[in-house]
């Protein structure tokens, strides 16, 4: 009886060693995998957001979905210009002289490639909707808008995806309380965003240390 008993105590112990090693090394596990990865879809929604900037240089507004977008990038040229001051004479009614007139010129020096200008010989634009990590090939959620700013209509747009989606192998406790993290050393709420639907804004809500982590 004796016997039977150390070995429970020494089953329980080895079992309660157990617990407090995973409750000790699990967030730090899970916080070293989320850096990663989040580096990883930050990177993807900053090659998104670099992306709408031109659509929106060239077009005057944000494409409302990745076909556009993909489709702008295969085919869209930006205008390479150059500005330059000029001057000349014209007649003054009032004076009925000839007066000098000042003034600035914008010249058309040739054009070159959105594909080229943002992702040189990478055809990686065709895959700028997948969401790293998904499990199931899941893909950022995107839209475009227009919202009124005391009179100023301006083109606004949001891509973003769900933070479950990128750790779904992840302990399901710490997936949850990452979701409701608010801090300024982490990427707060839910979800990854980049850009709004409600502010005129193309920033993201992650921390600037991410910003120091773009792949090429």
């Amino acid at each position: 009886m004796k016997t039977a008993i150390q070995i429970a105590l020494w089953i329980l112990s080895i079992f309660f060693a157990y617990k407090i090693y995973r409750s000790v090394n699990d967030p730090i596990k899970f916080d070293k995998i989320k850096t990663e990865r989040y580096a990883k879809v930050i990177d993807k929604l900053k090659k998104i957001r670099d992306a709408q900037e031109a659509y929106r240089t060239v077009t005057g507004s944000f494409a409302k979905d990745f076909n556009s977008l993909v489709k702008f990038i295969d085919t869209a040229q930006f205008a390479i210009t150059q500005q330059r001051d000029t001057s000349w004479v014209e007649y003054d009614p009032v004076y009925r002289i000839d007066m000098p007139k000042e003034g600035k010129v914008i010249d058309t020096l040739g054009f070159v490639s959105v594909k080229d200008s943002l992702f040189k010989d990478s055809d990686s634009y065709k895959k700028l909707m997948n969401v790293p990590y998904a499990p199931n090939n899941e893909t950022f959620t995107m839209k475009s808008g227009i919202i009124d700013r005391s009179g100023f209509k301006a083109s606004v747009f949001e891509a973003k995806v769900d933070k479950s989606i990128i750790l779904h192998d992840q302990p399901k406790d710490l997936v949850a309380k990452e979701k409701q993290i608010i801090s300024v050393d982490d990427v707060n709420g839910p979800e990854i965003i980049v850009g709004s639907l409600e502010d005129v804004k193309t920033t993201g809500n992650w921390p600037m240390i991410y910003d120091s982590k773009r792949k090429n």
